[in-house]
């Protein structure tokens, strides 16, 4: 048989194959993955963050409660003497005119009106109301020079202001100066008006004493002291009235004057001539108006809470125009903001990316992808944003409302919230 030729097997050079080198190295290569995996997956994230930045602009610092509109001038029309009152047939609402539009008619006793007692009261009555005119007349007198006074000051200073020689704030002064004047002058205005009245029905009690002197004694028609409209109607029916029983109400119900109710705390820094903004009154805008008093007595109020607290009213005065409140009327809810302080360019930052630590204010600022902890040094605040003295400057970014896991150095991933 012819001999089968067999391949040789290559001789063994002491080296190991390629492939076999390879499949070596793959556990090491496994674990190395596995472990970088294991490193990767417990690797602490950067944790996810609000933040704002540290802008330059206004700060208004208010106080924030709730009050009410009331008509500044109003009078309460009472019977000058006893008698029957007829049915008065007006309504609230109704305009009036000073001294013809009849509010009520009297029917007076005649018998009680002639005695000596009645007669001397009567005559006591005239000579009060003369004095009592002329102090309003006085007064009125005083108050619109006082007005005319405070409006030439109003002009030098406007006109000062205009050559950049006085203030912003000194001009407010000088406009806060003129509007008190002019209420005033208003307010001594009305008073002479109700003067004039109250000496008028004095004088018709005291005619309506002598038998003989008017041709139906018995009758005394009540005229309207001021002009404007009747607020409220608080004897309607008839019957018989005894001697300064109250029986209408009277006034202009677009001169109107808001009393807001506030702590005596935060009364004690708001100043004359702060300016007030209305909210919440039923229109679009809110109304602008301007402090006028703060009154010097306060009173105890019991909080919702039972809490007492001492509160004072504050007067503000309306300086827009009526035609922005046409509907607005007598007793309407208004929320008030009283300006307490402001400045036009200061570097604020939210209040909630503020803290305190060991009585001293700090907050996170943005460094790369760390936060840092800053000590500040803050001003004033209303809330929701507050003043930067010291620590930082115009566009840093800082964190808002950090937890507890944000610590010094700590890895962050910034979320940018829009105001």
């Amino acid at each position: 048989m012819p001999a089968t030729s067999a391949t040789a097997p290559a001789p063994f050079d002491g080296n190991t194959p390629p492939a076999a080198n390879r499949r070596r190295w793959l556990p090491y290569v496994g674990g190395a993955l596995l472990l970088a995996l294991i490193v990767i997956g417990l690797w602490p994230r950067p944790l996810p963050v609000e933040t704002a930045v540290a802008t330059r602009g206004p700060l208004l610092v208010t106080v924030d409660e709730e009050g009410q509109t009331r008509v500044r001038n109003r009078y309460v029309v009472a019977a000058p003497a006893g008698g029957h009152l007829r049915r008065i047939d007006l309504k609230a609402g109704a305009p009036v005119e000073a001294g013809v539009t009849v509010l009520a008619v009297l029917e007076t006793s005649g018998a009680d009106l002639l005695d000596a007692r009645s007669l001397a009261q009567a005559q006591a009555r005239v000579r009060g109301a003369e004095s009592a005119r002329a102090q309003a007349a006085a007064r009125h007198t005083g108050d619109e020079a006082n007005l005319k006074q405070t409006r030439t000051e109003l002009t030098r200073t406007q006109d000062l202001f205009d050559q950049k020689i006085l203030t912003q704030q000194e001009l407010d002064l000088a406009l806060t100066r003129e509007t008190i004047a002019h209420q005033d002058e208003r307010a001594a205005a009305f008073g002479l008006q109700v003067a004039d009245y109250e000496l008028e029905q004095a004088r018709a009690v005291l005619l309506r004493s002598q038998p003989g002197d008017a041709p139906t004694p018995e009758v005394l028609n009540i005229t309207s002291p001021v002009s404007g409209r009747i607020l409220r109607v608080m004897q309607e029916s008839a019957r018989t009235v005894p001697a300064g029983t109250p029986l209408l109400e009277v006034g202009e119900p677009t001169d109107l004057e808001v009393r807001i109710e506030v702590l005596s705390r935060d009364g004690v820094a708001i100043p004359a001539g702060a300016k007030v903004f209305l909210d919440q009154w039923g229109g679009e805008k809110p109304l602008e108006a301007r402090v006028r008093l703060v009154e010097p007595s306060a009173f105890t109020k019991i909080s919702a809470l039972g809490v007492e607290e001492q509160r004072v009213y504050v007067i503000a005065d309306f300086t827009d125009p009526v035609e922005k409140r046409p509907t607005l009327g007598d007793g309407y809810r208004v929320e008030a903001r009283i300006v307490r302080w402001s400045a036009d360019n200061v570097l604020r930052v939210p209040s909630g990316a503020l803290f305190q630590r060991e009585g001293q204010w700090q907050t996170f600022i943005i460094d790369g992808n760390r936060a840092r902890l800053r000590s500040v040094t803050i001003g004033q605040s209303n809330g929701l944003e507050t003043e930067i003295l010291t620590g930082l400057t115009e566009g840093d970014r800082v964190v808002i409302y950090p937890g507890d896991r944000i610590t010094h150095n700590s890895r962050v991933r910034p979320l940018t919230v829009e105001k």
